[in-house]
């Protein structure tokens, strides 16, 4: 298997390569979370990135959430409390900066981020 590691005779293996299926492509393209330095947190389909720049497709702001303790749980688990959560309606395209974290999500992520219902005011 790829990725393996071997550390005082002991194989190691991602987890995430191990136990989780990562999100469907949309013609080819990551579901991913994404965290920038000033605008927040946000999920969706990473078009085009340059530096600290990129283009998201489908994208939804977290506002808040609750039930994950870090954006990384949050891509790989999923969000465990989504009544809580204040995840705004989706933006078809969006171009973000100042992009410092880039995390691709799990398929069980990517619905339960998809299952939010959407908050406003």
């Amino acid at each position: 298997m790829k990725n393996e590691i071997l550390v005082d005779g002991i194989k190691y293996v991602p987890e995430i390569e191990n136990n989780k299926k990562m999100a469907k492509k949309l013609d080819g393209l990551v579901y991913a979370v994404i965290r920038t330095y000033s605008a927040g947190c946000f999920s969706g389909y990473v078009k085009e990135r340059k530096g600290k720049e990129g283009t998201i497709l489908k994208a939804r702001r977290f506002y808040y959430w609750s039930g994950a303790a870090t954006l990384s749980q949050l891509a790989m688990e999923g969000i465990k409390n989504p009544e809580k959560c204040k995840f705004p309606c989706e933006v078809e395209e969006l171009q973000l900066t100042d992009i410092i974290e880039v995390i691709p999500t799990t398929e069980q992520s990517k619905k339960s981020i998809n299952d939010v219902k959407i908050w406003k005011m």
